[in-house]
Parts: C-alpha cells; structure tokens; sequence
C-alpha cells in the first residue's frame, strides 16, 4: 500500500552528457518520457562546466582584464581572476552577449523539431537553466570589485532573459534559476579556490540568517524578470565537481530556509523547487527540516534522491524518510531527481540513469 505523499514525475536539473542538445533531448524522450514535464538541452557545448564558460565573456568586457600571469587551465577554462581595471566606470560597464540566448534558441530548433516527429510529447516544456548573476561573478571577479561589476552583469543576464522568452513562445518555455554559489556562502566554505566574500551585506557578523536575507533577495529580483507566463523554478545546489558537494550539508535546514526564503519574496508564480539529498542520508534528522517548508500553493518540491550508485533500493530509503516531513509540511505528493545535474558523468551512463527515475517512481506507489 502506499504512503502518502506520493510519488510522481522526475526533473531534470541541467546538464546531461551527450554530443549535442538534439541527442539529449532525444535520449530523455526515449527513456523518461512523460514522466518528464520538462526537457533541458543538457548544456552542451561550451556551458558543459557549467559557468566556467563565462571567464571568456567576462574578460571581453572593456573596463575588465585579466589579473597578470600565467593561465590557470581547468577543464580548458583560464580560471584566473578578472579585475575592474578602471578604463571605463563601473556605471558604463557593458556587456556582449553572454550566450545563453544563443544557445536556447538553437537548442529549441531541436527541440521543435524533435516534437513535431512525435519523439517528444505534446506539452512537454523546453527547460532553459540560468546561474544567478552572483554565481559567474563570485567564481571570477577579484573579490573588490564584485560589488562594481554586478549591476552590469545583472542587467546582461536580464536581456539574455528577454531574448529567449522572445524566442521561445511562453507555453513552451521553463526558466530554472541555479542557486550554488549562495550556499557556499551561507555555510561559509570554499566551493574551489573562492573564498566566500560578501560584499553584498553592510556590516560584519554575516550570520547564516542574515546571508540567506541578502541572497534571497538579489535572487528574487533576478526572478522578477522572467515573464509571468513563462514556467519558473529553483535549482538549489552544494555544487557537483566530480560528484562530490563542496561541503555536506548537516541536514536541510538551510536548504529549507532559502525555499522558503524565495518563496516569501518572489510574487510570481514558482512552478517547481530543486532540492539535493546526500546519498549516504535516509535518516529522519536528515529531512525533518522540510517539515517547515512553506511553498507556494503552485510550488511541486522535487527530491535530488536518485543516485546511480545504489538505484531504486537506496531511493525507496530516502523516499521513506522524507515522507514524514513531507506530510507535516503538507505536502500531498513530491517528484524526484538527482541531486544535480549529470552532464560531467560518463556518457554511457545518460540512458540508464533515466530509466532509472521511472523505476523509483512506480516502485514508490507500488
């Protein structure tokens, strides 16, 4: 018999490891199907290292160059820093084309395409992921000038926005804002080389509380801009270099608080929030923080659960420890996925993995 909250549609956070948008949208119709509402690209391409990508955009910019040396290469990417150089005033910067637009709008090409053959079912969303402004800038910018650069870069992040919703009709457009960066700086930890700095709060004492207030708020603003009839969501994050989290999160409080957070601040509607679960957790203390969760009415939660390494057996654990909270949060049904994005795993691995979600879902209703 089953256990309410039930269990029912997967999402897909990102990046998915294949050649090209066309093969990802293809092997995420062919083995998840319906059980998906949304079909992201996979980023490929440059985007396939997430926001590594934009070091080279950022660079372009006049009025920043880089810091003198040597590159520093990772993943073909010069990781060095980018500093405000003085050259044009920090009012004046302006930025090209970041090229999230250009990327969604070849990739839904495919996407139409791969639906009028009948591959991709009639409804089915095209899913668009965008980092907050505060992730390429925190990731590249000299820690000074962060502060400097941000409206700029926000304001380019803004009509990479308006350019895919004119693209891209509302009614089949999903906009996923990626929140990852930020809990680096609410727990206070590195995520690589960057040593949080948070030029965006007067005053010192940066307490959890206080970081979750000021970087909710610059997210929520970044969300004002996405169409309303557009479909929106959340993907929060503790990273995903190599399959491993910059920092293992305690239990979900945190992740519980930014939900709510965004969902006290943003008027508009919120179609879905992302939330990651460690594999090595299905203990009550774990979830009993969703408990306090308090979602839109609109709001579908989807669990990061799903890990390749011990399939539907390891989900159903997770699954049945969450449920209680779930229930006390009020929730009458959740969706799974994994915890982040699989674009850096190995190819080979896309298909199963998929299959996989829908394994875990008729198994939890059985």
């Amino acid at each position: 018999m089953t256990s309410l909250p039930a269990v029912g549609g997967a999402h897909l956070v990102g990046s998915i490891n294949q050649p090209t948008a066309a093969d990802t949208l293809r092997i995420v119709a062919e083995n998840l199907g319906t059980h998906a509402a949304r079909i992201p690209d996979g980023e490929v391409g440059e985007r396939f290292h997430w926001i590594l990508f934009q070091g080279a955009r950022i660079e372009a910019t006049p009025g920043l160059s880089r810091v003198p040396g040597e590159p520093f290469m990772i993943a073909g990417f010069d990781l060095r820093k980018i500093r405000f150089d003085g050259s044009v005033p920090a009012a004046e910067l302006t930025f090209g084309p970041l090229g999230y637009a250009e990327a969604a709008l070849a990739s839904y090409q495919d996407f139409k395409a791969l639906r009028e053959a009948g591959t991709i079912a009639e409804g089915t969303r095209f899913q668009v992921a965008l980092p907050t402004p505060m992730a390429p800038l925190s990731s590249y910018l000299n820690d000074a000038d962060q502060g400097l650069v941000y409206p700029a870069y926000a304001a380019a992040m803004e009509r990479e926005i308006a350019q895919i919703a004119a693209g891209i009709p509302a009614t089949d457009l999903a906009i996923q804002i990626d929140l990852a960066v930020e809990f680096s700086h609410i727990e206070q930890v590195c995520a690589g080389a960057n040593i949080p700095e948070f030029w965006y709060m007067d005053g010192a004492n940066p307490t959890p509380a206080r970081i979750i207030d000021a970087v909710s708020t610059m997210a929520a603003a970044f969300a004002s801009v996405i169409p309303a009839d557009v479909q929106f969501g959340i993907h929060l994050c503790y990273g995903d270099v190599a399959e491993k989290h910059f920092v293992e999160p305690a239990d979900a409080a945190n992740l519980t608080a930014v939900a709510n957070a965004l969902s006290a601040k943003i008027t508009r509607p919120i179609e879905f929030v992302h939330l990651p679960v460690p594999i090595e957790r299905h203990d009550s203390a774990y979830f009993a923080p969703l408990a306090s969760l308090t979602l839109h009415p609109e709001t579908r939660l989807f669990l990061g659960l799903v890990h390749h390494e011990d399939g539907v057996d390891g989900a159903a654990k997770r699954i049945a420890a969450a449920r209680p909270a779930l229930a006390g949060a009020g929730l009458e049904s959740f969706g799974i996925a994994t915890e982040c994005g699989f674009g850096r795993g190995p190819a080979e691995r896309t298909a199963p993995l998929l299959r996989l979600h829908a394994e875990i879902i008729e198994a939890a209703n059985a």
